[in-house]
């Protein structure tokens, strides 16, 4: 058994993480800020230390005595600017967690980034990792791309003072979503509320294939080496489709027109430029109609052992997940 820390872990990906730490039989050490609520993970043995990703001294303490540290905690913006939030979570939070590791001599950190810090595809066939990052030129540059390829470069550069290892998730699906994040998508269907699909693609897979993938990197993973952890390939369309069939309801019928879609997108500018959270901005649009986000997992098949199943399972563990808790 071996005592590993995992930042975060009141998300999506670090919950599941945990979860799947302990059906390993490891134990649990977890860091949390004051006021994290963490009761949905109360069925799991984990080891509540205090950590803020704004202290080093707190996360050196937290992190003493473990084998490794799965690095998960991030803030995640639709926002096309970056805030001074966003930067101290993402990239500082990072260096933190860095400098952390190293004064309480941690044998290895797993550091979670994501495909927005890999490249985008411009012939059609899906990136690997050795993609060049592009989204400036492809105009789907954001704050949130911006900030986890920063947090990524940092890792990269600390390699020889740190043994780490980077994976680079996709879009993620499935229960103990508490916020929800990524899961409101499926809610949204589930509820009928979402007016009508968009032919953008995305690269989707269960959570729990990734928190394994990310185990398989804690062990097999090359010191300084990224690994995407995807799966399914595939456009908004057909996930909306997936999503209404497991969860009994019919789809989207129609697709949304390009142009209402801009327009939207740009409202969604305009309320972010007076210091507001907008729903959507023009580069959210963008994504939702791009077919240039599509990755492989091949060296993370190769190297890792790394495999991911269907969506359909995801899917209804999540709808399971929210129904007990009234969010459908």
């Amino acid at each position: 058994m071996s005592v590993v820390a995992i930042t975060g872990a009141s998300g999506l990906l670090g919950g599941n993480l945990a979860a799947e730490l302990v059906a390993a039989g490891h134990k649990i050490v977890a860091t949390r800020r004051a006021g994290t609520k963490v009761a949905h993970l109360d069925d799991l043995p984990i080891e509540w230390r205090d950590g803020d990703l704004a202290s080093r001294e707190s996360l050196t303490k937290a992190f003493a005595g473990v084998e490794a540290v799965f690095h998960c905690a991030a803030a995640v913006s639709v926002k096309k600017e970056i805030t001074k939030d966003l930067h101290d979570a993402n990239v500082v939070g990072t260096e933190n967690v860095i400098e952390a590791c190293i004064a309480a001599k941690v044998p290895r950190l797993v550091h979670t980034s994501s495909v927005v810090a890999i490249g985008l595809t411009t012939n059609g066939v899906p990136c690997d990792e050795s993609a060049e990052w592009n989204f400036d030129r492809e105009g789907l540059l954001d704050a949130y791309a911006i900030t986890k390829h920063q947090a990524e470069d940092k890792v990269r550069e600390n390699v020889g003072r740190l043994d780490a290892v980077i994976v680079n998730p996709t879009y993620m699906l499935g229960p103990r979503d508490a916020r929800p994040s990524s899961g409101k998508l499926i809610v949204q269907v589930a509820h009928r509320k979402v007016p009508g699909w968009t032919p953008g693609y995305n690269n989707f897979v269960d959570v729990r294939d990734v928190a394994r993938g990310m185990i398989q990197a804690w062990k097999r993973g090359k010191r300084g080496e990224r690994y995407i952890l995807g799966g399914h390939d595939m456009t908004y369309k057909a996930l909306f489709e997936e999503i209404a069939k497991v969860a009994g309801v019919k789809p989207p019928r129609f697709g949304v027109p390009y142009i209402a879609a801009r327009m939207m997108g740009r409202v969604g500018d305009f309320i972010e430029a007076r210091g507001k959270d907008p729903l959507v901005n023009s580069i959210q649009i963008r994504y939702a109609f791009t077919n240039k986000f599509r990755f492989a997992s091949n060296k993370a098949s190769r190297e890792l052992g790394y495999s991911y199943g269907p969506l359909a399972p995801a899917i209804s563990d999540a709808l399971d997940w929210f129904r007990a808790r009234g969010m459908v």
